[in-house]
């Protein structure tokens, strides 16, 4: 009864670690989320090890495993969930792979491989709030998004409006002019992820003719 009740405490601690992260930064499934899977695919492999010793130990020859497996294939519905399709962009990808993460350690948890979820636990962690930093100095080329700008004579404002978006280390690739009843200047940019889009957004307000700024 011990062993369960620690085992059971271990996977919210390790599953509450990774969902604080998650939490902090505002993602779709965050701390409780990630507590109950590592809870639940915990309780997996120990009902896996209780039908084991309670009715074929010794009688029959079975894989303890089975259960476990089903967790790891079928954790995907709810990693699907996390996934959201933001203009160009995909956002959810790193949750997803937390929760699927975060089922396995349960499993090992489960199972009494208190070894090897300890230092998965820790990977993850690490690999969330480190690696972080480094993907966005070195790795993160930007995401492409589009924004677009209306208002009046802003054939003028094309410059100003350039240098707003290079000081925000903006990456403009492409340019398109349309001309219906108010004049539009649709932008294809990359933003890096730690640009203030409120800022950048405000300060287009700003320039002289420009009546509606859209960012998608």
């Amino acid at each position: 009864m011990l062993q369960d009740i620690l085992k059971i405490i271990f996977a919210i601690l390790a599953g509450g670690l990774i969902g604080i992260e998650r939490e902090n930064v505002h993602r779709p499934a965050g701390f409780r989320t990630h507590i109950l899977v590592c809870v639940g695919s915990t309780l997996v492999m120990m009902t896996s090890e209780y039908i084991y010793d309670i009715y074929y130990k010794g009688h029959a020859n079975i894989d303890v495993a089975r259960l476990g497996a089903q967790v790891i294939s079928g954790i995907g519905f709810l990693g699907a969930g996390t996934i959201i399709k933001d203009g160009a962009t995909v956002k959810g990808l790193t949750t997803a792979a937390t929760l699927w993460a975060v089922a396995c350690i349960g499993l090992a948890i489960g199972i009494g491989y208190y070894k090897g979820a300890f230092l998965a636990t820790a990977a993850v962690y690490l690999t969330l709030i480190l690696l972080k930093k480094f993907e966005v100095r070195f790795v993160s080329k930007g995401i492409l998004r589009s924004i677009t700008v209306e208002g009046h004579n802003l054939k003028s404002s094309i410059q100003k409006i350039d240098s707003i978006l290079t000081a925000h280390s903006v990456t403009i690739k492409d340019i398109k002019f349309i001309h219906e009843e108010t004049e539009k200047v649709c932008y294809k940019v990359l933003v890096l992820p730690d640009t203030s889009i409120n800022q950048l957004i405000t300060e287009l307000y700003l320039i002289e003719g420009v009546n509606r700024v859209t960012f998608e």
